[in-house]
């Protein structure tokens, strides 16, 4: 797929949500154990992360049943005759399935996760803001993270592996972006074309950017750590909202702002 790294389409206002957004995934991740250099073992973190994935992540057996898992990892390990083991035990806190979507929004599996969701919501989010206003593009946000979340879980009801990213929430941004702005120019490198940059249309960048979330979704070779899925209902999520902005006509302009994003 290509790379997008700068779209060509003007701002009227600062996208502050956007940026809260963004800044706040960075602190979560910074939080996260095993993300800044310790003195535990490999094994130790690896359990760590287990743990703080299964307590802020979006569980889909938790998702569809309503009810939190039994037996989860605490987070420390044991020595066991194969080698260091996780313990799996009674959660020793309350969890909350429909509130864990929202806060598994905000955890990432490490930096190059991080990274990549938060180039795309850079891009694409700062517009879609700038279109929707603050309150309803943060409300459309966080809607589109719930729909991704259950739309998988529900096509995936007896998964206990913990659903972790903002990739959900950002695809409802992108799949409202090529609703609204599919003739905007997309700065994107083209890793075929020895990564030569082009200005490509925001329909062909995120429409094939769509097109690979399904066909990964259908192939079992590649949707194993990735939930594609998810992918594919947020973005259909955005564009059913995208429909509905553009269906209302534009907003009242204000004097622009010669800001890009």
């Amino acid at each position: 797929m290509v790379i997008p790294v700068h779209d060509i389409n003007p701002l009227r206002r600062t996208p502050w949500v956007t940026y809260a957004l963004i800044a706040i995934n960075f602190v979560v991740l910074l939080l996260t154990p095993g993300t800044l250099p310790g003195t535990a073992s490999q094994a130790a973190v690896v359990c760590q992360q287990d743990a703080f994935d299964h307590r802020f992540g979006a569980i889909p057996r938790e998702l569809i049943t309503g009810q939190p898992l039994r037996l989860v990892p605490t987070g420390r390990e044991v020595p066991t005759a194969q080698g260091p083991a996780c313990v799996i035990a009674r959660p020793s806190y309350q969890k909350n399935p429909p509130l864990s979507v929202l806060s598994a929004m905000f955890v990432h599996a490490g930096w190059l996760h991080l990274l990549g969701n938060m180039l795309f919501l850079l891009i694409f989010g700062n517009n879609v803001e700038d279109r929707f206003r603050k309150v309803p593009y943060l409300i459309f946000y966080l809607a589109c993270g719930y729909v991704a979340a259950y739309g998988f879980a529900a096509m995936n009801s007896g998964s206990v592996a913990p659903l972790v990213g903002a990739s959900g929430a950002i695809a409802g941004v992108l799949g409202a972006y090529i609703v609204l702005f599919p003739r905007a120019r997309v700065w994107s490198l083209v890793p075929f074309l020895f990564f030569i940059p082009l200005r490509i249309p925001a329909w062909f960048v995120l429409g094939l950017w769509f097109v690979l979330q399904g066909v990964y979704s259908l192939s079992p070779a590649t949707g194993g750590a990735v939930a594609y899925l998810a992918h594919v209902f947020g973005f259909l999520a955005g564009v059913l909202v995208g429909l509905v902005v553009r269906a209302a006509g534009p907003r009242q302009p204000t004097p622009p702002r010669p800001r890009y994003g």
